[in-house]
């Protein structure tokens, strides 16, 4: 039998509200429940025109103001745990107070239930609102849903001035994201018997200048609309050899290059190579990151209305996905990231609180134009 439907009260707080969420089991590829509930609770609400895509859903205000903004956030959550069990989620009060425990009160469903309590409130936000709920975001990114979006209804997104990821951040602003690219670095040998290594060469050694040079590399610290990012080149792999009694004749180190996102994944594939100038490189994997754009009155709005320190994120998050498509983005969530797909993941309840009142400061239709004061 198929599962019953479930109804989500977007009257209800934030806090009640993403505990209904999380305890609606949406773990990667298996979305479709919450997907209906999110569309039905959605459907009311005559101030939105709401499009399905798979499981992703996007949420459009259409009242011809003078700037469009996206909120976004993703659906699926990594696998629930048995043992302890972290759903149905429960409130518990600890040390540092009352906290929402169970799978996606961190990652990501309070700003889900954040972005629904704003869709059911704001009516007539002081802008032009796009909400996208999207599914998929925590396996392989060929399954991501803002990435079909991107790719086949850019139409529906790339009309936004900026855009915020409610990632969890601990209700602060984390601006833009580093690129991210990996690459292998192959070196080749002549297999021989242990006993008698100089009838081959061993490739395991040649790897040792790879290393040397990667140990010996300065990473650039880059401002980059006000934010610091702190690049970093590393080893993160290595793989040679066949058995204990043989010369290994081929040896794989595997690089990571977290970059500013003042590199283009171009600029980021050079730059590796010149460092390992010299050495078989493939790179396997480059996604640019995102300039968080916090020169653009949207965004200083954005962050005035807040009121919080911002900090550049250090990670990549699919806020790039938007700086792909010329909308700068910044990352902002309850939840501390440190505890995502953690067993015992929780969140503060104030949290859920602090940044839906935050944003509701930002979009309120009180709040006047360009100007958060």
């Amino acid at each position: 039998m198929p599962p019953a439907p479930v109804a989500l009260d977007l009257a209800t707080d934030v806090v009640t509200l993403t505990a209904a969420v999380c305890d609606v089991v949406s773990v990667s590829r298996d979305e479709k429940v919450l997907a209906d509930a999110i569309e039905a609770a959605l459907a009311p609400l005559t101030h939105l025109h709401v499009t399905r895509l798979g499981h992703t859903l996007i949420a459009r205000t259409d009242l011809g103001r003078d700037e469009r903004v996206v909120l976004a956030g993703h659906i699926d959550t990594v696998p629930v745990t048995v043992d302890p069990a972290n759903v149905p989620t429960r409130r518990v009060v600890n040390a540092d107070g009352e906290v929402l425990w169970g799978r996606g009160t961190v990652d990501m469903k309070g700003g889900v239930a954040v972005m629904l309590r704003l869709a059911q409130d704001l009516a007539s936000p002081n802008r032009d609102l796009t909400f996208v709920f999207y599914e998929a975001e925590e396996i392989d990114s060929q399954y991501n849903g803002l990435r079909h979006v991107q790719l086949n209804h850019p139409d529906l997104i790339d009309d936004a001035v900026f855009a915020v990821l409610l990632e969890p951040t601990d209700a602060q602003v984390e601006g833009g994201c580093k690129g991210t690219l990996r690459a292998e670095v192959v070196t080749k040998g002549i297999a021989a018997h242990s006993a008698r290594p100089w009838k081959g060469h061993n490739a395991i050694h040649d790897a040792g200048e790879i290393l040397i040079r990667l140990a010996a590399y300065q990473p650039r610290t880059v401002d980059v609309d006000g934010l610091e990012y702190r690049e970093a080149l590393n080893a993160v792999l290595i793989s040679g050899g066949i058995a204990g009694n043989v010369i290994p004749d081929r040896c794989t180190v595997t690089v990571n290059y977290r970059y500013a996102p003042d590199r283009s994944e171009a600029e980021a594939e050079a730059h590796v190579r010149q460092v390992l100038d010299g050495f078989d490189l493939t790179v396997v994997d480059n996604a640019a990151g995102a300039r968080p754009g916090l020169h653009l009155p949207a965004a200083q709005a954005f962050v005035e209305a807040l009121g919080v320190t911002v900090t550049a994120k250090q990670g990549w998050t699919d806020v790039a996905r938007f700086s792909a498509m010329g909308v700068p983005a910044v990352n902002f969530g309850p939840g501390d990231p440190n505890l995502a797909h953690m067993d015992d993941e929780q969140c503060p309840v104030e949290q859920y609180l602090a940044c839906e009142a935050a944003l509701h400061r930002w979009l309120a239709p009180g709040m006047p134009f360009g100007d958060p004061s």
